[in-house]
């Protein structure tokens, strides 16, 4: 539980980091307050981070043959699409994610992905110590 916990906060990081440094994202705080606004970045993280365990696999896997044409660039794509996917579910809510675009799509997940992946190097595998 503390992992899958782990994974939400630090994409919540990242989405604030993609929403703070792109112009086309925004997450819909409603001016309501710091805690109120970092709730609402762990929500829209906890959607993103549900759709990247189940639907991502499966878009994956059905884009194989261009994953392997284009020697995996085409997972850019892919983050993309899940990207937009959790600002339609969001929006659908009634709070949440804004992307403007497909391309705007993109440079956020390659902006989420780099900070996720700098943040995970930076938590540790094991909390309690043991390997």
């Amino acid at each position: 539980m503390i992992p899958f916990l782990a994974r939400v906060a630090t994409t919540a990081v990242a989405i604030w980091a993609a929403a703070s440094w792109l112009s086309g994202i925004t997450v819909d705080t409603n001016d309501h307050g710091t805690w109120a606004s970092i709730g609402i970045y762990l929500l829209v993280a906890l959607v993103f981070t549900l759709i990247n365990m189940y639907v991502k696999p499966l878009v994956t896997l059905l884009s194989l043959p261009l994953l392997i044409l284009t020697l995996g660039l085409f997972y850019l794509v892919v983050n993309a699409l899940m990207l937009l996917l959790a600002a339609w579910v969001t929006q659908k809510l009634g709070w949440g994610l804004e992307v403007d675009g497909f391309w705007t799509a993109v440079g956020g997940a390659i902006v989420i992905a780099i900070v996720n992946m700098v943040l995970s190097a930076l938590i540790p595998d094991k909390i309690d110590g043991r390997r």
